[in-house]
Order: C-alpha cells, then structure tokens, then sequence
C-alpha cells in the first residue's frame, strides 16, 4: 500500500449536468469488521467488495500484525486466514492506524478482550481524537491502559486481559464504535455482555456477529437497544460481498441534486435503516431520489438510487436523526447552502470529535463560499440560496469529507471552489475524482 505525502491543492469548477451510473466503492464500516472477523475466525474468510482505501487498509495490517493471513486476489476481492478468539499474537510493531478512527477503536476492543499488549498510533489528525471513551468500558472489562497522550488520546499502549470481565454497559452517546468495542471485548468473555444504548446505532456488528455465528440478541429499549453477546463462540468463517457505502455514496447523491440538469443512476447503496438518514431528508427537501430493484445483498438491504436535479428547500433535521447519517453532515450542509431558506440541522456534538472539529469546519468552509452558516451550541445552521458564490478556500483540516463535501460545492456554484488539500479522500473514496470525472465533473 503507497499512503500519499505532500500537500495537494484541490478545486471543482462549475459544471455541467452530470450524467451517467456509477457504483461507489464497497462500505467502509462493513470492510473494517470484515477484516476484525476474519481474524477473529479459524480458518478462510471470502470478502468480496472490500473498500481498498487506506483506512480500511490500515485495519487489514493490523490484523495481520495480531496473526492472521491476508492476501489480495483482485480488485476488492481478499482472503483472510484466521486463528480465532483467544489465539492473537502480539504484534512485534505498533499498529499504525494511519487516519482510521474506527479502525483504531474497533481494534482496541479486539485487543482489550486478549491477554496481549499493543501500542495504537496514527497520524496527526488521529492523534487529536479522543479515545478515552472506548478504553473506559475496556478497563472495567479488565483491561490497562499502560501508557496515552494527554486527554486519553494515541499513541496509547493498552493491555489487554485474558478473561474479560462480563459487564453491563450503558453508553453515554449513540456510538456504533464504542458499542462495537465492547462488544468485539466482550467475544472472549467467558460470560455475557450486555450494551444498551440511549439511541440506536448502526448495527453492522451485531448483524455481522450474528451471521459469523455468534449468539448475540438486540431488542428495543426507550429509544435505544439493549445488546446480549454470550462470549466465547465459535465464529465460523463466511463468505461477505460488501455493498456500497452510503456514506460515499451521498457525494455524487448531493452534487446530482444540486447542478442543473443532473440526472444519476447509483447502483447497490446500502438501504440499512440505521444509514440512511440523509436519503430521508434530502426526500424532505425536495430532492428528487427514487429508490429502485431494492434488494437483499451479503445480509443487507441494497437498492439502485435514480438522482435527479431538484429545487430543495431548508427544513429543520431532529437529533434523533443524527446515528443514522452522523458522517454525512458535510454534504447535507452543502445540499443546505443552495436550498431556500433555513436548514438546522439539531444535536451534533459528535461532529466535534471525528477526523476534525467538523461542525467548525463546515461553518468555515461555507463561509468561505459566500454562505451565511453559524453553530449555536450543538447546532448547525445554514441560510440557504438558490445560487452560491463559491470562490473561496475550504479548510480540510485532513478531513476526507470536509475535502469531498466542498468539492462538490464547487461544481453547482458560480465560481470554483478550492479546498487546501485533497490527500486525504483516498482514506475512504479513492476512487472519487475518477468517478465524479467520469459523471461529468470538471477539477483542476
């Protein structure tokens, strides 16, 4: 795997109408846990699919490091040998998680729940998120946290034990990572764990426990899910065919929205209804995105998304929604800005915590394009305008989808719009430029 270096400048001219079909590559939050739990297998996992950004990437080293074979046969196409629960080798390195967040954090609880040490690291933007909260519910489960950075933060070396702790865990905020921390500890216990959490999550741990093998059963509670994982199964290897990433998926989504005369075809996005809040609002705004052959694919629902360019307007976006679409505020603020008049979009104080500080990062970015945008404590709020400037300079602060979100804001305004780097977009969508190119989007 080659991981860029030096700075690269970036801006989306004005465009014409986009045109064409395209699929975006495979789910990012499902290609980590396919990694996680081919490792966590004795014997051969399938994976079809696998998004080969280098977040992902990143996750495959590091279960390589724990023990487990990993080859390449074609594009998105991979092989995982596994040694199973309980049979981890402690890595000889310390894992470099490069700008995975969720790689770093899901692994903590693979490493939480076995009696092996390893040190976590990353690259600068990792090393200012906060890990504090995933390693709380690891040290009451039995782990230590020998060594970390102010705040709880990497490079962290952990120690994990041998028999975790059972433990009932409630969580604070609606987080599928912390949940799946516990829950990837908790696979090595030699009881039951239980997780509830205040808000549902996405649930692609628990699916894809349960499709390995693992007794595991998830029912409502309030507005939440209560989650019992009975531990020490045996997982049996399995064939995944992972779909395309809703998250991805909603760059070329919003641009077709927004430049005039677009009309899109995106072919076998997830339709899990904990990922897609924003199809549910940019609908309620207006856009026009008509869901086709809904299907069942590798254990998900997937369907084929016809886009088209639509007049939206603002509406008010409820906190509740925010599990659902939390990564795909960047581009409905941008969907926002060329909206009629006010979108708030409510409750996002995680957005303070990913890559950057996002929710001022979005504001920053959408003033710098002529765009009136304010955060009022954990709120964000954009006055849409059917025709937006551009001009300006967007901040990425080495955030994947402050970069694409903005990008994308360039090819619907009436000059282009320029972000300050572009590196980091092959974390998660390497293959962006080329596909938005070969819609019609024009970059320079």
């Amino acid at each position: 795997m080659t991981i860029s270096t030096g700075v690269l400048p970036l801006a989306a001219e004005p465009s014409g109408p986009l045109r064409g079909r395209l699929k975006p590559p495979g789910d990012k939050s499902i290609s980590h846990r396919a990694f996680i739990l081919g490792l966590l297998c004795v014997g051969r996992t399938e994976i079809e699919g696998l998004l080969e950004g280098e977040d992902v990437l990143h996750t495959g080293q590091a279960c390589r490091a724990l023990g487990a074979k990993i080859e390449r046969l074609g594009d998105g196409r991979w092989r995982v040998e596994g040694v199973g629960i309980g049979a981890l080798l402690p890595p000889s390195d310390p894992l470099d998680f490069g700008n995975a967040g969720t790689g770093t954090r899901l692994m903590m609880g693979v490493v939480g729940g076995h009696g092996i040490k390893a040190r976590f690291d990353g690259d600068a933007s990792l090393r200012k998120r906060p890990m504090r909260r995933v390693l709380d519910p690891l040290v009451q489960m039995g782990a230590e946290v020998l060594e970390a950075a102010e705040g709880g933060r990497c490079p962290i070396l952990l120690k994990g034990t041998p028999e975790p702790l059972p433990i009932e865990y409630v969580t604070k905020v609606a987080s599928a990572q912390i949940k799946s921390a516990v829950l990837l500890a908790g696979l090595n216990s030699p009881g039951r764990t239980i997780l509830v959490e205040p808000q549902a999550s996405r649930d692609h741990t628990e699916k894809m426990l349960a499709y390995f093998g693992a007794k595991i059963a998830s029912e409502s509670f309030g507005q939440g899910r209560r989650i019992v994982l009975d531990g020490r199964p045996e997982l049996r290897p399995a064939r995944i065919v992972v779909p395309a990433d809703p998250s991805s998926a909603a760059f070329p989504m919003v641009a077709a929205l927004i430049v005039p005369g677009s009309e899109i075809v995106i072919e076998g996005m997830m339709m899990n209804a904990l990922r897609t809040g924003l199809v549910q609002t940019l609908r309620e705004m207006g856009g026009g995105i008509e869901i086709l052959d809904r299907r069942e694919e590798g254990g998900e629902t997937v369907a084929d998304l016809c886009v088209r360019a639509s007049e939206l307007c603002g509406v008010d976006v409820p906190e509740e929604r925010a599990p659902s679409m939390i990564d795909e505020y960047p581009i409905l603020a941008v969907a926002a800005a060329f909206a009629k008049g006010q979108t708030r979009m409510r409750g996002l104080s995680e957005l303070r915590v990913k890559e950057s500080d996002r929710l001022a990062a979005i504001a920053a970015g959408l003033r710098a394009a002529g765009v009136q945008a304010a955060v009022e404590g954990d709120d964000l709020i954009v006055e849409g305008r059917s025709e937006v400037a551009g001009g300006g300079c967007a901040t990425t602060h080495l955030d994947h989808r402050i970069a694409m979100s903005f990008l994308c804001l360039g090819l619907a305004a009436r000059r282009k719009m320029a972000i300050d780097d572009a590196r980091m977009i092959a974390t998660s969508y390497p293959t962006f430029l080329a596909q938005m190119g070969q819609l019609g989007a024009r970059f320079s």
